[in-house]
């Protein structure tokens, strides 16, 4: 191992996004938490086809 100091820590990147998420989450009812995740899947299936087709087209 070196002594170069990590410039990126993936796990610290994962607690950040955890409580990022929890921040919006709280005072959500369960339906509106249910909505919330609904509607963050379907942005990450829409990026998901835009990666893809852009593959596709270079």
């Amino acid at each position: 191992m070196t002594n170069e100091k990590k410039t990126f820590d993936c796990v610290e990147m994962k607690h950040q996004g955890a409580e990022r998420v929890q921040a919006r989450l709280e005072g959500m009812t369960r339906e509106e938490q249910l909505a919330y995740w609904e509607q963050r899947g379907r942005v990450l299936r829409a990026r998901q086809q835009e990666v893809i087709a852009r593959k596709k087209a270079s």
